[in-house]
């Protein structure tokens, strides 16, 4: 698979990733399984992967300024 940013190549691996709700909450999803390129770091995360991330992001609580999650497929 190539980069669709550089036209690197990508490569499957485990990342930390962080993803903003609303104004001042952050979630941190460790552990994250990613297609990565190995050029410009762009990543691409799976269907699945994506669906149990949305399911991460909607139990948390967005009072807190910021959550740390590990990512358990």
């Amino acid at each position: 698979m190539t980069c669709r940013i550089c036209g690197g190549d990508m490569q499957q691996r485990v990342t930390d990733l962080p993803f903003k709700l609303g104004d001042r909450s952050i979630v941190i999803v460790r552990d994250l399984p990613v297609t990565q390129c190995s050029t410009c770091e762009e990543y691409v995360l799976a269907h699945g992967v994506m669906q149990e991330v949305e399911r991460i992001l909607s139990a948390a609580d967005e009072r807190a300024e910021i959550e740390v999650v590990r990512y358990a497929a």
